[in-house]
């Protein structure tokens, strides 16, 4: 990795983090895709580690949590009994958002939902307001991590029947809505998941992993465990969102200036 030269390495981060495959990201840098994974998964665990450290004491007011769909070597529907279901199959990571403060990348378990809540919990400042879907395992997590110190509310969507034909692979529609307050006393105007599902298309968009119906999945947890750290640092160092005009690491004042990607691919492989 060492004799790849730190403007290539920067490229090829850049590449990845604008939701460029692993093979398109060799076609345009002239770099072997087994470099490019291992430089995914160097920068990746890196920033996972100074997410860790930096992203402490945040101010958010109001969090919305939800869970975007991925899986690994094959759909779940196609395993097989003689299939590790621990290392293949369908793949949830869970994500806050306001500022971007922590993801967990596993199965859909009430395990990972306490950890994931327990990590949140440990990064903010103050009491928020907390709101997610209808998923049961929130409740009994969000619990077990904040206690009696949040204003906990969900938003219950009701869809339409499933699209046949044609159309069966867009995404229902949401026929009617309900906001349920489930701890403390959150402004039931407030309880929504809106943004953060804007924010699971822009995963989509980011990482090629995520997409549907294209052969672009992962095919090793470390490697999609790597692709989100490193999304999740461009979009908080890195990226200037447009409604803030700062990065979100500079609006919770936990940077004081704008990475570059230079600098994240050497901070994160020193």
């Amino acid at each position: 990795m060492n004799r790849v030269p730190l403007a290539r390495r920067a490229q090829i981060i850049s590449c990845l983090v604008e939701g460029n495959s692993i093979r398109s990201t060799e076609r345009m840098t002239g770099t072997h895709r087994d470099t490019i994974c291992r430089l995914l998964v160097e920068v990746g665990e890196g920033r996972a580690q100074l997410m860790r450290e930096q992203m402490r004491e945040l101010p958010c007011r109001r969090i919305q949590v939800h869970e975007i769909w991925a899986y690994l070597g094959k759909e779940q529907t196609h395993l097989t009994r003689q299939d590790d279901r621990s290392r293949l199959g369908d793949m949830w990571t869970l994500v806050a958002l306001e500022l971007g403060p922590t993801y967990r990348v596993g199965k859909r378990t009430g395990a990972n939902a306490v950890a994931f809540m327990t990590d949140l919990s440990a990064r903010l400042a103050n009491r928020v307001q907390l709101s997610s879907d209808a998923l049961s395992t929130y409740v009994d997590a969000v619990e077990r991590a904040f206690g009696a110190d949040v204003d906990y509310g969900q938003e219950v969507k009701f869809y339409e029947a499933e699209p046949i034909g044609a159309g069966r692979y867009s995404p229902p529609k949401v026929v009617d809505r309900s906001r349920v307050v489930i701890a403390g006393d959150p402004d039931q105007a407030h309880i929504s998941t809106s943004l953060v599902e804007r924010q699971n298309l822009t995963m989509r968009m980011s990482m090629r992993r995520f997409m549907r119906l294209t052969n672009a999945f992962s095919k090793k947890a470390q490697n999609l465990a790597a692709a989100v750290s490193l999304h999740f640092a461009h979009y908080n160092f890195v990226r200037v969102h447009r409604s803030l005009r700062v990065t979100p690491a500079m609006e919770a004042r936990v940077s004081d200036r704008l990475w570059s990607p230079d600098e994240l691919v050497e901070r994160t492989s020193a």
